[in-house]
């Protein structure tokens, strides 16, 4: 555990705010479906479009936090989602939902833009791998408990628990804007890239100087095809067990349990593991861990019910194990290989790999298992085991 002393109202934000995530995680196209009369497709379109008028957005947020601190930027974000999702309410057309979508994701970059900076401020010198660790933990936990609220409040009222849901969820941001915004870190709250400025080198201002930093670039390289691991269960693993292999729902729901339920038990306790490790040889481990869970998955087409099944849980622990490992240094090393005075440009530039990956990834899945069930695991896999050279160097470019 790293050292909480001070950072209470961040960490209870958090938890506050995962919770929410976790509330709308599994039932945004639900609530638009049964609280309006646009149709299920044009729900999806909508959703869809919001989000892709986004993805411009980090570029800008990114220079806010370098001039205004990461607090403030996750305060505002915070705000802008809370109004978002009080948008959701008054929703009742495809351009509406368009906005409403448009303005929640504003909110989310820029605080996913905004939190790795967030860790700069809170942590003791040597303390960010444990912190990245336990805000890893603590999130699957609130998330968890989220969808679990979500999913009885529905169960019980239907679209009246919808609604409930959401109004829940805006209350959560407001909640986490106050939090943080009364929070006061260790280091200077106004100072976006906390460190010790006179014995690190620095490189130039400005996006053009991140462009230019061509280490930065394959680690953001790298993390794309990390990111396109994690959509994995999201988009492809449900269609795969159900369609392709005849498994039941059920099992579907039995993964993620297992994947959630290791992740808040074994992210802490394998940061003092990973703590006094080179963050590059734990993404290379990570990644073939990831390589063989895909071939793992890939192998369970025309196997028996019972080896299905098995097959299916050695995958995801396989898989777990290789999120545990990669997730921590990974986020170490977006802080770490940045210049601190460019520190939010240069994450934002990193936060274009999860923008660019949770865009492309259900498009690419379902074109790829179009061609055949195994074809998606493979190029995961192929991926997987051609980014292990883009990892060399990596810890001798930290600064």
């Amino acid at each position: 555990m790293p050292d909480l002393r001070g950072s209470g109202r961040f960490v209870t934000a958090n938890v506050i705010d995962s919770f929410g995530n976790g509330m709308m995680m599994s039932f945004v196209v639900v609530f638009f479906a049964r609280t309006t009369r646009v149709p299920l497709i044009e729900v999806g379109a909508a959703l869809t479009l919001g989000q892709l008028f986004a993805v411009p957005a980090p570029a800008l947020i990114g220079a806010l936090v370098d001039r205004y601190g990461p607090r403030r930027v996750v305060v505002t974000g915070n705000l802008v989602s809370a109004a978002g999702f009080g948008a959701y309410l008054l929703a009742e057309s495809t351009w509406q939902i368009v906005l409403a979508a448009l303005v929640v994701q504003l909110g989310a970059n820029a605080y996913w833009t905004s939190s790795s900076a967030l860790v700069v401020l809170a942590a003791k010198e040597g303390e960010r791998p444990r912190w990245f660790a336990f805000l890893r933990a603590l999130r699957n936990i609130g998330s968890g408990a989220g969808g679990a609220g979500a999913a009885l409040a529905v169960s019980i009222a239907s679209s009246a628990g919808l609604r409930a849901v959401v109004t829940v969820n805006a209350v959560t941001f407001l909640l986490a804007a106050w939090l943080i915004g009364t929070w006061r870190p260790r280091k200077d709250p106004t100072d976006g890239a906390a460190g010790s400025r006179a014995t690190r080198p620095e490189s130039p201002t400005g996006y053009l100087g991140v462009l230019r930093d061509r280490a930065y670039l394959r680690l953001v390289a790298v993390n794309l095809v990390f990111v396109l691991a994690a959509m994995a269960p999201t988009v492809l693993l449900a269609v795969y067990l159900t369609e392709n292999l005849r498994a039941g729902a059920w099992l579907v729901g039995v993964l993620v349990v297992i994947n959630t339920a290791l992740v808040a038990s074994l992210q802490t306790i394998s940061a003092r593991w990973t703590g006094h490790r080179r963050a590059g040889r734990l993404l290379v481990l990570g990644t073939l861990l990831n390589a063989l869970a895909f071939l793992v998955f890939a192998s369970l087409i025309g196997l028996p019910g019972w080896a299905v099944t098995a097959g299916a849980v050695l995958a995801m622990v396989v898989f777990t194990a290789a999120e545990i490992l990669r997730t921590a240094p990974v986020s170490e090393l977006s802080v770490a290989m940045a210049s601190e005075r460019a520190l939010g440009r240069y994450l934002a530039v990193f936060q274009l790999s999860w923008t660019i990956g949770g865009a492309v990834a259900p498009l690419l899945f379902t074109s790829l298992l179009s061609h055949g069930p195994t074809w998606p695991w493979i190029f995961l896999a192929v991926i997987s085991v051609l980014a292990v050279p883009a990892m060399s160097g990596f810890d001798r470019n930290t600064r």
